[in-house]
């Protein structure tokens, strides 16, 4: 983490110039609403050098006290952009949603000064389209992959899901109480379900790597992964 001063709009010099210290992990989180906040958050305690941009001061400053770099300016307008120093950096992530054209236009600018790797919220599937048209590299719907998530919770016995574009997922899921007491080899669980077992966690332990000898303990958790319908079944 850097020790510079908290940046808002009343600082003219460009926080993002190559001189400042971008690095390779630096990125440029535009738009600190909910999910753009909580994005810069996690990638500072992940160690990575962040700056914080949105149109709006009490977001700034909602922010200042939580983030290294929050500046307040208009991140569709690309001479506000390289004046930041944001052409520097190698990420950005356009958290902006609600506000599509704003969304797009900032976009377009990212695109126009050169950033390597833009990633974008969209909350449309149109919206989405549009942005990759205009130069977005990932897009992202947190909205519809949280509430599918969500979905596959409720409506299974798994206690976490996650699926990749791929068709390939992984599951936390309660053991079968028929394999209780046996190895992974001797329960079959691959043959039976077409998952793979990578990893059993007991209560008040830490997670331990599956190999065909391990012994599914009762009630213990297994952490599953294989194609998205065949995890689907095993957690069903």
């Amino acid at each position: 983490m850097t020790d510079d001063p908290f940046l808002t709009a009343a600082d003219p010099s460009p926080v993002g110039a190559a001189g400042d210290g971008v690095t390779d992990d630096s990125v440029a989180v535009i738009g600190l609403g909910r999910f753009g906040g909580q994005v810069a958050l996690s990638l500072c305690r992940l160690g990575h050098r962040v700056l914080g941009i949105d149109g709006d001061p009490r977001r700034v400053q909602r922010w200042s006290d939580r983030l290294p770099r929050t500046v307040e300016a208009d991140p569709t307008d690309e001479e506000s952009l390289r004046h930041l120093g944001v052409a520097d950096y190698p990420c950005a992530v356009v958290g902006i949603g609600a506000d599509i054209e704003a969304s797009i236009l900032t976009v377009v600018s990212l695109t126009e000064i050169g950033v390597p790797e833009i990633w974008a919220k969209a909350i449309t599937a149109k919206h989405g389209r549009i942005l990759a048209s205009v130069g977005a590299h990932h897009v992202i719907f947190p909205e519809a992959t949280m509430g599918d998530r969500v979905a596959h919770l409720l409506a299974s016995r798994m206690l976490d899901f996650i699926e990749f574009d791929d068709g390939f997922a992984i599951a936390k899921v309660c053991a079968p109480a028929d394999s209780a007491g046996q190895t992974l080899a001797q329960a079959r669980l691959r043959q039976r379900y077409g998952i793979t077992v990578v990893g059993i966690k007991e209560r008040d332990q830490h997670l331990r790597y599956a190999v065909p000898d391990s012994v599914i303990p009762p009630d213990a958790l297994l952490i599953v992964a294989g194609p998205t319908a065949d995890v689907q079944r095993f957690g069903g």
